[in-house]
């Protein structure tokens, strides 16, 4: 009889999330913030999946240390540690251009996979409009549009393995992890329904700012480049991290489908010009 060995080890895979736009669509007395000449015309949910996190962490650790001990990086003002910026954590909208460059340099050569969900500020307003119309007590808030995309991005993500662990960048100082758990959960068995198949994957939400979590800082970078492309139509920096983008939701993008346009490595970027002629 052969010796049976140690069971093999759960199958384990995390996700770091975090968003770029901030969903609001009206200001004081229900003014159209999209009227403004600055609104961001979309809210993108992205996340990654890295293949080996503590090899994130050593990287962006030594590059940051790299960065402060050089005299050229470390006299700006969010090197310093009482600026609480990019010498706790990299965010690519306070880090400084130079800085920012490195670390582009850094991420385009590690090994992960980006996934993310665009939705245009335009249509969000029409369907409010709509729902308003139909039923005068309906109020919209930004966090009804969060869920819809981190459902979105989660569809079909949460079955295959034994356990899932998903870390999501903080958004103020409001804990919203039961209501994600709840938006996961659903997500998930409404996914086994539809397709006749069961999972008994275990779950867990942790909510951590990017300075815990490294991994997150990434995800920053990723939507970063990607909000360039949609918002300031300058495509340079996710031409950079194209080889790393498994799947772009478009969700609004009509030009090809009723239900948007699906974007990865396997294809071409997103034209900026065409993004630009959607809010001509």
């Amino acid at each position: 009889m052969s010796a049976v060995g140690p069971p093999s080890p759960a199958a384990s895979v995390t996700y770091y999330v975090d968003e770029a736009g901030d969903g609001v669509l009206f200001g004081p007395k229900g003014r159209d913030r999209l009227a403004d000449a600055d609104a961001q015309q979309f809210f993108m949910l992205g996340m990654v999946r890295c293949v080996s996190v503590e090899d994130v962490v050593r990287q962006l650790a030594e590059l940051r240390a790299a960065l402060q001990k050089n005299p050229l990086y470390a006299t700006i003002y969010s090197m310093k540690p009482e600026a609480q910026k990019t010498a706790r954590a990299f965010h690519a909208k306070d880090d400084h251009a130079e800085v920012r460059s490195k670390v582009f340099e850094l991420i385009t050569a590690l090994d992960f996979k980006f996934y993310a969900v665009i939705k245009d500020m335009r249509t969000v307003r029409d369907y409010v409009e709509r729902r308003n119309r139909m039923d005068s007590s309906y109020r919209y808030h930004p966090n009804e549009l969060y869920d819809l995309t981190v459902r979105m991005l989660f569809k079909q993500r949460l079955h295959k393995e034994d356990r899932y662990r998903v870390v999501f960048a903080r958004r103020g100082h409001a804990d919203r992890t039961e209501a994600l758990t709840r938006q996961l959960e659903q997500t998930r068995q409404r996914f086994l329904t539809e397709h006749g198949v069961t999972s008994s994957a275990t779950l867990e939400i942790i909510p951590a700012y990017p300075w815990e979590r490294p991994c997150v800082q990434v995800a920053d970078y990723c939507l970063w480049a990607l909000q360039r492309c949609y918002e300031k139509h300058e495509p340079r920096f996710l031409h950079a991290i194209w080889p790393k983008v498994s799947l772009i939701h478009d969700v609004d993008d009509r030009s090809g489908a009723a239900y948007g346009a699906y974007l990865s490595r396997k294809g071409q970027p997103p034209d900026p010009e065409k993004i630009k002629n959607r809010w001509i």
